[in-house]
């Protein structure tokens, strides 16, 4: 690969153009393919939910509260605000004897559209566990919770919760955390930067430790495999990747045009972004990536093909135009 760009066309021209970086890393953590600069070094926003929860689940806090893959698959996913997710968060909190106050992400609509028209038609506002990032966060405090810490201010750098978190992202990715520069997320959780070979070589151990049946990885892996509509939503585009492979690629979106993906059974890792962080690149740029590295046939199938070229269309709905990756 020498270069990857996603193109928005209006009729015969190139509008505009959007720059994509990436790092391809194998299992033993060597780089085996990239484009663009795979050291770019950006935050990895939602893309870190997976080793986020990581230990809750090792110092024995998941398996006490009696969580399962339910639970998991929601932590880890950027899920769409439909009825089934709101429950799902809704019973983490009230496990802890919590409830949608203790959560500190804030409120907003739901990101699926099954969401939002359910959420219109009820004639209900956007709370909390509307929030893609709810399961994550309900995680977060069960973390706290379980360890008997202060659940108030779990969310900031300097609250064990986070501490353990940046923790397990050093470890995973090998970056030391000295190095990892922290800020706050759209969720107001903390956020982590690494550069996209580090992004990429922790979900490339993720993978091996999969396959490998490491339990930690294993139960994550299995958990994102079996549960894809937890991890997104109806119309989301990880759920849809997830189950076209049949759970062989686990896919976690970022916001900022930053994604992340594990091919299962090959050990491997890809990390991107979109350089000017538009997300109508991203979906294509991920397609175009998973296409060249043979983990997704050159013919894709019809709901993943909605996602490889999306239309332009002007307001009367004619289609202009459209959105799609162009790889070199």
């Amino acid at each position: 690969m020498r270069s990857l760009d996603v193109i928005c066309t209006r009729g015969p021209l190139v509008e505009s153009r959007h720059r994509v970086h990436a790092a391809v890393v194998n299992a033993t953590g060597d780089l085996v393919a990239s484009v663009g600069n795979p050291a770019l070094v950006t935050y990895w926003r939602s893309c870190a939910k997976p080793f986020q929860v990581m230990p809750l689940i090792a110092r024995g806090g998941f398996d006490r509260i009696g969580w399962g893959d339910d639970q998991l698959a929601l932590a880890c996913g950027s899920h769409g605000g439909e009825p089934e997710h709101v429950a799902i968060a809704e019973g983490m909190l009230a496990a802890l004897g919590m409830e949608e106050g203790d959560l500190a992400c804030g409120p907003h609509d739901p990101i699926a559209a099954r969401g939002q028209k359910l959420l219109r038609e009820s004639g209900k506002r956007p709370t909390r566990l509307h929030n893609n990032c709810s399961g994550k966060h309900a995680a977060m405090l069960a973390r706290a919770h379980t360890e008997r810490w202060a659940t108030v201010g779990y969310e900031r750098a300097e609250h064990p919760v986070q501490m353990d978190c940046l923790a397990e992202i050093s470890r995973w990715s090998g970056v030391p955390e000295v190095d990892i520069e922290r800020a706050v997320d759209g969720c107001g959780a903390v956020v982590f930067a690494l550069g996209l070979e580090p992004m990429a070589r922790s979900y490339a151990r993720l993978a091996d430790g999969a396959r490998r049946t490491q339990e930690i990885p294993s139960r994550i892996v299995h958990a994102m495999q079996t549960r894809p509509f937890l991890v997104g939503g109806s119309d989301r585009f990880d759920s849809a990747l997830i189950e076209a492979t049949e759970g062989r690629v686990i896919s976690k979106i970022g916001a900022e045009g930053v994604h992340s993906v594990a091919l299962v059974d090959e050990g491997i890792g890809v990390a991107l972004k979109v350089e000017d962080g538009a997300q109508r690149a991203q979906l294509p740029a991920v397609l175009a990536i998973l296409r060249h590295l043979g983990a997704l046939p050159s013919d894709l199938p019809p709901r993943l093909a909605e996602f490889a070229v999306r239309p332009v269309r002007n307001t009367r709905g004619e289609i202009v135009g459209d959105v799609r990756a162009e790889l070199q």
